[in-house]
């Protein structure tokens, strides 16, 4: 587990190519790889193997996760226009569709058509 004001090595792509290239070419363990190169730990160099074999960008990935669901983490409270907030609220009712499909239940609305027949 990080410790508070703990600062973290980044590595440049082309550093993991070259302990990607020497694991797989040249033979040696992933052990080996991390002594020659001076990587702390030899479970990074397995974790580079493992992305790029998978297709996986080797790019530092930090702070740049896109949550799909925008009803976890803390709900977004300022907006930059009308149109972001709308879409933002859009993202929530389909995404709360999706999750609990009937939650209209019987004799609930079926579509938007229903509700403004009702409130006429």
């Amino acid at each position: 587990m990080a410790k508070k004001g703990q600062t973290f090595q980044s590595y440049t792509e082309e550093f993991k190519l070259q302990a990607i290239h020497l694991y797989e070419n040249g033979g040696m363990s992933y052990q080996a790889v991390a002594k020659k190169l001076g990587i702390p730990s030899s479970t990074q160099v397995k974790v580079w193997v493992k992305k790029y074999r998978n297709g996986e960008s080797l790019g530092d990935q930090r702070g740049k996760h896109v949550n799909k669901n925008p009803l976890v983490g803390r709900p977004q409270t300022k907006f930059n226009s009308i149109e972001e907030e709308r879409d933002y609220l859009k993202a929530q009712v389909e995404y709360l569709k999706k999750q609990y499909p009937n939650l209209h239940g019987e004799g609930g609305f079926q579509n938007e058509t229903d509700l403004r027949s009702s409130m006429s």
